[in-house]
């Protein structure tokens, strides 16, 4: 079993509030791939009509997700993205059991 958390994370922006919240989340991209306890971060987009965005990231351990949690550039995207979304933010934190390399 590896150190590594897992996060998989999704917003569901409200109506007309898809471009926002890409915008956002698009920003978060390159300040978080280049922390050093960042693994991965892949951002996807779900949906054509209602579309829903979901990111999948890899942090070398609890210590470096909680260094994530408090970047400059991760307290400004939650305190921004809040106001266009239809519902809290979907995080789930995993730990992989059996994965393959």
């Amino acid at each position: 079993m590896s150190d590594n958390i897992d996060v998989f994370a999704s917003f569901f922006p409200k109506d007309g509030s898809a471009s926002q919240v890409k915008d956002i989340l698009t920003g978060m991209i390159d300040p978080t791939r280049n922390e050093e306890g960042c693994l991965k971060y892949d951002f996807y987009q779900s949906g054509t009509e209602k579309i829903s965005y979901h990111l999948i990231e890899t942090y070398k351990g609890p210590a470096a997700l909680a260094a994530h949690r408090e970047t400059a550039h991760y307290k400004a995207y939650r305190s921004a993205i809040e106001a266009f979304l239809e519902k809290p933010i979907a995080v789930t934190v995993l730990q992989a059991i059996n994965i393959k390399p």
